[in-house]
């Protein structure tokens, strides 16, 4: 599996790269207005995408959120793959949030499956139907999680570092949305959910759901 670097996600390195080489030119014309405005720019597009590193929870059967932001609904859902219904908790992420994405739990990688679509916003419930996604299922014991990366309206490119057969840790990053999206967990049988709609949460860090 591809590791990021610590701190700043790689993926940010050719866009902060070509916004500061774009500022410098500027200002070496003197071109004093736009350089700032590059200047502003470069710093959102690191801001966007910075890494930082997350302490999970001590308790082993805690499941962790796998993104930062506003947790925007928590029901029941058939399960994208197996059909079956399942409690599912979504996560919407907003331009501010940290977009990189981290494994709920420990588990072994079975599936990654990407689905073309369309870019809804992505806190509609159609979003996790109609829009651009990819499925990620871990497999621990006889326990399926499915992590569900969906596009936005303004994301339009979903990156996943994992492959079939990886084994993550729990907390462990395994990709990111850029620019505004939304990320579902479908949970098996057996976890009761522990946020609420509304609430704030970070990606490796927030216990989203324990063992009954």
């Amino acid at each position: 599996m591809r590791k990021p670097t610590i701190g700043l996600s790689l993926e940010g390195l050719p866009s902060i790269g070509l916004s500061a080489f774009a500022t410098i030119v500027f200002a070496a014309m003197g071109w004093w207005l736009l350089a700032l405005i590059l200047l502003v720019v470069t710093g959102f597009v690191v801001h966007f995408f910075r890494d930082p590193e997350r302490v999970t929870p001590e308790d082993l059967d805690a499941v962790v959120s796998p993104a930062d932001g506003r947790v925007c609904k928590v029901d029941f859902a058939p399960d994208p793959v197996s059909g079956q219904i399942r409690q599912v908790v979504c996560v919407f992420m907003n331009v501010v949030d940290v977009h990189v994405n981290r494994a709920p739990v420990e588990g072994s990688v079975e599936l990654i499956r990407y689905i073309p679509g369309k870019f809804f916003n992505a806190s509609l419930d159609k979003a996790s139907t109609d829009n651009e996604r990819n499925i990620v299922v871990l497999g621990r014991g006889a326990e399926r999680f499915t992590v569900v990366q969906i596009a936005g309206l303004i994301a339009r490119r979903i990156v996943c570092w994992s492959e079939p057969g990886d084994i993550l840790r729990r907390g462990e990053r395994f990709g990111l949305i850029k620019f505004g999206s939304r990320v579902d967990l479908y949970l098996p049988d057996g976890y009761a959910v522990k946020v609420y709609v509304g609430e704030t949460v970070r990606a490796g860090e927030t216990a989203i759901a324990v063992r009954k």
